[in-house]
Order: structure tokens, then sequence, then C-alpha cells
């Protein structure tokens, strides 16, 4: 995991998890809608799991 992309998503998080796939885009999407920390807290998640 990168700087850019922690700093990407702490400000936009959806655009931090662009080439994880649309589910992943569509669930931080979602979740960024609902509040920001929620959907920070789930890109770097995404971000932070190894197998992907």
């Amino acid at each position: 995991m990168s700087f850019w992309r922690v700093l990407l998503s702490i400000i936009c998080p959806p655009l931090a998890v662009l080439d994880k796939g649309c589910g992943s885009i569509l669930i931080v999407f979602i979740l960024w809608l609902c509040g920001w920390v929620p959907g920070v807290i789930a890109a770097l998640v995404i971000l932070n799991n190894p197998e992907r």
C-alpha cells in the first residue's frame, strides 16, 4: 500500500479502490455516502488485503 493510495483513500475513498473491481467500488461508495469515516475504513481494509 503506497503513500498515495492512503492519501487518496482519505480524500476520496472510491477513487482509491478503482482497480479492485466493481463490487469494491460500489461498497466503498455506498459507505462513503453514509459517512466519510466508514468509507475511509472500508477503503483502507480493501487496500490492505494481501489476497487482492
